[in-house]
């Protein structure tokens, strides 16, 4: 069960003084978010090749060796808060780097450096973008697909480049690797999917059919502009070794909002109905100076114990009446979709989650009293998880039936 809740404030959001950018600040006569003209940044290069350090430590610690091949989310959003971090991780796991005009700062061209001068292999890396992203960036676009032509016609060995071996084995004079929706079309395709009442009665195969259908158009060339390329998409998800998805705003989390898991979780179904097991990390870039890349599991414990079940958290949230106890219910509702597209959710979380909510007499008290429909869907997404075996409670008694039968009662 969904509960309805206030707008969030994306557009606000995409100006974030959080990430040093004060030069956003209302002063009446910059009213404009970012130039497209200068993104990524030279800032945003230097952080982005940071964090796609990172990608590739993490990686290389959990398996022992370099990443291949990945996909990468761009969102239209995150590079306005940023100044395309995003896009410089992209570039720097290939390889490349753009050629600034040093008067203005202009972003003219893009540059493949040597492998001698990155100590380690490129990696083939396909963008996912967002729709949003396609429409507010394709001179950035543009750059990206030049710089994977570029690389992908060096003439270097197959493990220094695997994207040009991958163009010799296949034949392939062009390589696709900005994958998109279909111009005017939005989301990850699964959107629909998600909750308790549907979720559990759709198959991999119905959401990776989803996802794949909603990633149907491959972008590039000097307009940005799509060509529909159904099945494109799907090579690449069969090839990574790893998906990234990007959480930049210290404002919200993965478990705010539909989207980061109807992505995540699009591609993970995408993923497993094509018999291919790639890792779903987090990449942290809160602090843009110490960016983590953390598994999913990783990630999404650090949420529930870090945010979810702080009693801070959970007082501030009793401050906001209905609105508040909402919050709680979207958080148990991310929980939930996660745990039935992902199985990155383990029983602790569940646990942790069921004793702060309802174990809790003071927060169950609350939720009854300011928002029963919130306190109901709680219960129900808990009892939902539990029955389908996604949740194996280590108590017995569990306040889901309870809760479910006086919110019954009251309707």
């Amino acid at each position: 069960m969904r509960i309805p809740t206030m707008p969030t404030g994306w557009l606000a959001r995409m100006r974030s003084p959080a990430r040093g950018r004060r030069d956003v600040l209302p002063t009446g006569r910059n009213l404009y978010t970012a130039d497209p003209r200068v993104l990524p940044t030279q800032t945003a290069m230097e952080l982005g090749a940071r964090a796609a350090g990172e990608i590739v430590r993490g990686y290389m610690q959990e398996h022992g060796e370099m990443p291949r091949s990945l996909i990468i989310d761009l969102w239209g959003s995150s590079t306005l808060r940023t100044g395309g971090e995003e896009i410089a991780q992209g570039l720097a796991l290939m390889g490349c780097r753009p050629v600034w005009d040093p008067v203005t700062g202009r972003v003219t061209g893009v540059e493949v450096l040597p492998p001698a001068s990155m100590g380690r292999p490129r990696v083939d890396v396909t963008f996912r973008i967002s729709g949003l992203f396609r429409d507010l960036f394709p001179a950035q676009i543009a750059l990206l697909d030049a710089a994977v032509k570029l690389v992908a016609a060096r003439d270097e060995d197959a493990e220094e480049n695997p994207l040009a071996a991958a163009m010799k084995e296949t034949g392939t004079e062009a390589p696709e690797r900005i994958f998109g929706s279909a111009p005017g079309a939005y989301g990850a395709g699964i959107e629909d999917l998600l909750g308790s009442e549907r979720a559990g009665l759709v198959s991999d195969e119905a959401l990776s059919a989803a996802y794949l259908a909603a990633t149907s158009h491959v972008y590039g060339g000097a307009e940005g502009t799509g060509t529909a390329r159904r099945g494109a998409f799907a090579d690449r998800v069969a090839e990574a070794n790893l998906l990234v998805h990007i959480s930049d705003d210290p404002t919200r989390d993965i478990l705010e909002g539909a989207e980061d898991v109807a992505h995540m979780g699009g591609f993970a179904a995408a993923a497993r109905a094509l018999g291919a097991k790639p890792d779903l990390v987090v990449l942290d870039t809160t602090n843009p100076d110490a960016p983590r890349a953390r598994p999913l599991p990783q990630a999404l414990a650090r949420i529930v114990r870090a945010r979810a079940i702080s009693p801070a958290f959970i007082e501030g949230m009793m401050r906001h009446a209905a609105r508040g106890a909402a919050e709680l219910a979207e958080t148990v509702d991310r929980l939930a979709d996660f745990a039935e597209i992902t199985d990155a959710v383990s029983d602790s979380l569940f646990d942790a989650i069921h004793e702060a909510y309802l174990g809790d007499d003071a927060v169950r008290e609350f939720l009854i009293r300011e928002n029963l429909p919130a306190a109901r869907a709680i219960a129900m997404r808990l009892d939902d998880a539990r029955r389908k075996g996604l949740w194996h409670p280590k108590r017995n008694d569990l306040y889901t039936d309870a809760l479910m039968g006086f919110a019954e009662a009251a309707q």
